[in-house]
């Protein structure tokens, strides 16, 4: 039996990267969140909670990883990025694995990585599908959350790859102006790629 294919979902900030996750499981595609894995590893109880206290133990408050301590650790300490990854880049990994493991009978899985071309896995995924919106309706989605200033998405926007360079980077592009456009842009994906798992 041919082991599934792996289709790898990224896109900028406020582009329908969650939605469009959301839309390949509705079809019974199994998808593996790589941000919902490191919330859980920094959780109390988590993976990562001993090894990050080791490295700086003000990170831990409740028995559980604080990123906002860990935010001023890295600006305080510019390796401390570099250590922190050297726990969690394994930890994350390992996860990943057992996801595709737990999945070997499906014919299409779906990893969901924030920074997949920054991260260069690009290399090990059998296509890359890119979600994008224009500018206008991208900065628009972003500020109606929650305490976002456009001062903090355009810090965000700066640390990421513009999303023109990872349009041309990837396998498959889905528009997500409207929910029915990525509705309709998932099922047609997932009809090209002949993987719609049962």
């Amino acid at each position: 039996m041919n082991p599934p294919r792996l289709l790898g979902l990224t896109g900028s900030i406020g582009m329908g990267k969650s939605t469009t996750a959301a839309l390949f499981r509705e079809k019974g595609v199994p998808v593996w969140d790589a941000d919902a894995v490191v919330h859980g590893l920094y959780a109390e109880g988590g993976a990562a909670v001993k090894p990050i206290g080791d490295l700086c133990p003000e990170a831990i408050r409740h028995g559980a990883v604080d990123r906002d301590a860990l935010k001023a650790w890295i600006t305080r300490e510019p390796e401390a990025l570099m250590r922190i990854e050297a726990v969690v880049h394994p930890l994350v990994a390992a996860d990943r694995q057992a996801f595709i493991a737990r999945h070997r009978e499906a014919r299409l899985l779906v990893l969901d990585i924030p920074l997949l071309f920054e991260t260069g896995a690009e290399k090990w995924l059998d296509a890359v599908l890119v979600v994008t919106a224009p500018p206008g309706v991208q900065r628009a989605r972003v500020l109606e959350r929650p305490g976002m200033t456009g001062a903090q998405l355009d810090a965000i926007l700066a640390r990421q790859m513009p999303d023109a360079e990872k349009r041309a980077r990837a396998d498959h592009v889905i528009e997500t102006l409207t929910l029915d456009q990525a509705r309709a842009g998932v099922a047609a994906l997932i009809d090209k790629l002949g993987t719609a798992n049962a």
